[in-house]
């Protein structure tokens, strides 16, 4: 059963040694990265599940990456389990969940799963281990169209889009997260709606009300970041 859950933006920039300069613009988007992730330890979960995109659904993720693609020689080890076989290398999502937790405990037990990032098919909620209460930590950027000076450009259709996702994450509204267009998403450069999917489809079939908290909506850069929290009542 999902117990909790934190949604946080996985921007490159999140981390001071990649932004540089630039890094005190996103200070108020880290603080509320980390009261997002202090609630949901704070919840009491069995396990943590740290949910991204990446090239493959259910793939294995690697539990250490570095940020050496970024400019920086930084180095995170995300401390989840271990994965029987072959790893995938951690992609952006994943690298910032592990700076994000670097400071954590290592219980409860992490979890990474990957899903498809092309985001064209509902995800299958993530069974829990053995019965366990879960935690998510939930990966993803809105669109990347709000200004002309944006990764993806001006769009219009963007700024709706946000509010959009921005009120279901705010209501813990499953069923618009669940019903969100994945060509309007690919269009509009969304990062999130893999892993929103994730967490829509866990928290549906977990069948409990949550209180929800939207901490952070804006877009530096011309990018949508949300950080909001689910706890389950």
């Amino acid at each position: 059963m999902l117990i909790a859950a934190a949604v946080v933006p996985h921007p490159p920039v999140l981390v001071p040694e990649v932004a540089q300069g630039f890094a005190p613009d996103l200070d108020t988007l880290r603080s509320a990265c980390q009261t997002a992730v202090g609630r949901l330890y704070a919840a009491g979960a069995d396990e943590v599940l740290i949910v991204g995109a990446g090239p493959e659904q259910g793939g294995g993720v690697a539990a250490r990456g570095s940020f050496r693609a970024y400019g920086v020689d930084l180095d995170v080890d995300g401390r989840w389990g271990p994965v029987a076989g072959g790893a995938v290398p951690m992609t952006l999502p994943f690298l910032v969940a592990a700076w994000l937790l670097r400071d954590r405990p290592a219980e409860p037990v992490r979890r990474a799963v990957m899903v498809d990032e092309r985001g064209g098919a509902a995800v299958p909620a993530v069974p829990a281990v053995g019965g366990a209460r879960q935690a998510m930590l939930v990966l993803g950027d809105g669109s990347a169209s709000r200004t002309a000076q944006a990764p993806g450009h001006l769009d219009e259709r963007a700024e709706p889009y946000d509010a959009l996702v921005a009120r279901a994450l705010a209501t813990a509204d499953t069923g618009t997260l669940a019903g969100l267009d994945p060509e309007l998403s690919r269009e509009l450069h969304v990062a999130g709606l893999p892993a929103w999917r994730v967490l829509a489809d866990a928290a549906a079939a977990s069948g409990v009300e949550y209180d929800a908290d939207l901490l952070y909506d804006e877009a530096p850069y011309g990018v949508g970041y949300f950080v909001a929290t689910w706890l389950a009542r």
